[in-house]
């Protein structure tokens, strides 16, 4: 057993005491400015600094078709292992980092208030918390080092007053003086993107501090800054240095201060003045996000004397607290609403203003089935699930149709909606390329603004998680069931048409697993290696002596004889091979292996995907009704056939992902089908 003494020298060895050093540094006014001068980045806008943050995490560019995708591994939150990654949503997401891009470069977008705009459930909150952690953790690495300002206490030297709003040391450079000393700390940064620009005035307590020094020292600006201390900040939500949130309250209880501060009304008493700056708390949402970023949630929500005060703060970069002038504020201004709300907005004519001052970016629903399914995945995965086991596609199927919902029907003649979603997925279907599917996307509008929610699926989920104590493993039909149910009392769905639709499409789902199913079945009962390579075998041997007009040794007889005709077409008929195609596939088959042969390689069959399915297909048909599996419905199993059921029930274990329960509940389920198909044709 590892004792205390130990557990804190492992700790003692891993700690970086140089490191707290860098982020707790404390200097004078002069040695900040050398630090300028070493790296004019520490005095970086917000927009500035959180366009490097993203940056910082590398981009992938990836070519579809004629279009360029930029994939920022920012948002795959590599820091927390994926916990908060946002999937699915490249496009929405370049939008926003070109935003903060054009921002970061003063193009105009640092005047707006970026709106980021969807239904519930889209990311929104997630995309805004990923950019408020990742900002704390680029302040903490050298790279995205920033500072703020104090002034040595005039009787205790050893007590520094920080700046309230964490500001820019160099805004204590007089006006007049700016350009000469950007142009000396921009000296030998020529070549930079990033040049030195000093803009901005002291907020009300600095300004006091400045002006109460400059008295004290006969105007001698060089002894004013000896007061200085300057400090690195980290920047915190938890202590509410640097990012802020404000999320609106009931109309009763809104009150402006919340966002640019308020009196203390007990330091009145102190300095005889509410005019006093120290005797004001800058503590307001805009006053602690100075340098960062300020999230609005539900930012439509916000009673109008919130939106002056929004307004300017977007449009001018300026806040104005109770008792004092306007003051300067350097922040990302981000919110976030949802359809119903930004509606309202735009049928308001009193809020024009606003509109003219936002960005709007719509975050939609994910519209990619594989994108859906890490989302409910990295929750529910066998690792998270504690006891249970989740049987294959139960997460694809629940994914599906959330997919479905938020699709729109094609406006393509014989293209249905679950095609669509299969082409979305990188799925090929014949007459369609990249550009066919760019213009199917461009065509629906409203495609992943409706449908239903990710948190209503999870929710589902989880409930049939509990709903079953007694069952080792949950599948698909479990949670299809609590989604169609879970549908009645939907309190954001009152259309009983659009519920009568999500039934409809639970149905579709339900089809294709069932196909999905019945493949995995038959594929486990046609996994016979040596049986698969015999049938194989015998099929090149026959389409090569018809393709060359040669004939076949009969390995029983010995005797030379034609072709195997019926041999061939039963298995091209698996794959929809006509008999009028049939010598082209035939040749199409013997110019493969000739190409391998030529290469020095060895023909396989798994290789060709098409000849692969006809064997498995085939081999199936043939084994099907010795293995018996429609006798699992009559619960009458002979001992051999019990062994051959085993035998598959192995292979859906070991190749498909399946326990023990989960496999006998799809056998009896493919068997079921297998029945109904059996008395039908009797029928």
């Amino acid at each position: 057993m590892v004792s205390g003494s130990e557990i804190v020298s492992i700790i003692s060895q891993r700690q970086d005491r140089e490191q707290f050093r860098r982020k707790n540094w404390i200097g004078t006014f002069e040695e900040y400015l050398e630090l300028v001068r070493d790296d004019p980045k520490v005095t970086r806008t917000a927009y500035q600094r959180i366009y490097d943050m993203i940056l910082s995490y590398g981009v992938e560019v990836v070519t579809k078709g004629r279009e360029k995708e930029h994939q920022y591994r920012f948002f795959d939150d590599p820091l927390n292992g994926g916990r908060d990654a946002v999937y699915g949503l490249r496009e929405p997401l370049h939008n926003l980092v070109n935003a903060l891009k054009s921002a970061a470069y003063e193009y105009g977008i640092e005047k707006r208030v970026l709106l980021l705009h969807g239904p519930v459930g889209s990311s929104k909150s997630t995309i805004v918390r990923l950019l408020k952690q990742g900002l704390q953790r680029y302040s903490e690495t050298d790279e995205g080092a920033l500072y703020t300002l104090g002034w040595v206490d005039e009787e205790d030297p050893s007590e520094v007053h920080w700046c309230p709003m964490n500001e820019e040391p160099l805004h204590l450079i007089p006006e007049r003086f700016r350009e000469d000393v950007a142009a000396s700390l921009n000296t030998g940064h020529e070549e930079d993107d990033f040049k030195v620009r000093i803009r901005g005035e002291l907020d009300p307590f600095c300004r006091f501090m400045y002006q109460q020094r400059l008295k004290k020292y006969d105007g001698d600006w060089t002894r004013v800054v000896q007061d200085v201390r300057v400090k690195r900040v980290i920047l915190s939500e938890k202590d509410r240095v640097g990012i802020g949130t404000f999320q609106p309250k009931d109309e009763k209880n809104q009150d402006a201060t919340e966002l640019t501060g308020d009196i203390n009304y007990r330091k009145i008493a102190v300095y005889g003045s509410d005019s006093d700056p120290r005797a004001f708390n800058f503590d307001g949402e805009f006053n602690v996000a100075n340098r960062g970023i300020v999230e609005f949630v539900e930012v439509l929500k916000l009673d109008v004397a919130f939106l002056y005060d929004l307004l300017g703060a977007s449009q001018e970069h300026r806040i104005k607290p109770k008792k004092f002038a306007q003051t300067d504020i350097d922040e990302v201004i981000i919110g976030h609403t949802n359809e119903p709300e930004y509606r309202r907005l735009k049928n308001n004519e009193f809020m024009e203003a606003l509109r003219d001052r936002t960005v709007k970016i719509d975050i939609p629903y994910v519209t990619t089935l594989e994108h859906e399914k890490h989302i409910y995945e990295k929750d529910y995965n066998q690792d998270t699930v504690k006891g249970k086991h989740i049987a294959p596609h139960t997460i694809e199927m629940a994914a599906m149709w959330a997919i479905l919902t938020r699709l729109e029907e094609p406006k393509h003649a014989g293209l249905s909606r679950l095609q669509k979603l299969k082409l979305y997925n990188g799925k090929s279907l014949p007459g369609f390329t990249e550009e066919n599917i760019a213009e199917l996307r461009d065509q629906a509008h409203n495609e992943g603004l409706v449908g239903i929610s990710p948190r209503y699926v999870q929710d589902k989920i989880s409930n049939a998680l509990v709903a079953h104590p007694d069952a080792r493993s949950i599948n698909p039909f479990m949670v299809l069931n609590e989604l169609e149910n879970g549908l009645k009392h939907h309190s954001l769905i009152n259309d009983e048409e659009l519920k009568q639709e999500y039934r409809d499409l639970l149905g579709v789902v339900k089809e294709e697993y069932e196909n999905i199913v019945k493949l995995e079945v038959q594929r486990a009962i046609a996994a016979d290696e040596d049986a698969l390579m015999r049938l194989c075998g015998n099929y090149i041997d026959n389409i090569k002596a018809y393709t060359q007009r040669e004939k076949v040794k009969n390995p029983f007889t010995g005797q030379y004889e034609e072709p195997d005709e019926r041999l061939m077409r039963s298995i091209e008929e698996k794959i929809d091979i006509p008999d009028s195609r049939k010598d082209d596939f035939r040749r199409e088959i013997m110019n493969y292996i000739g190409a391998l042969s030529i290469d020095g390689k060895k023909f396989d069959y798994k290789t060709n995907e098409r000849l692969n399915k006809a064997l498995e297909l085939k081999l199936f048909e043939d084994q099907k009704d010795s293995i018996k599996l429609t006798s699992l419905v009559s619960n009458v199993i002979d001992a051999d056939t019990q062994k051959k059921i085993d035998v598959v029930k192995g292979r859906l274990i070991r190749d498909y992902g399946y326990d023990d329960e989960s496999a006998t509940d799809v056998l009896n389920y493919v068997a079921s089908i297998f029945a109904r198909g059996d008395t039908k044709e009797k029928n």
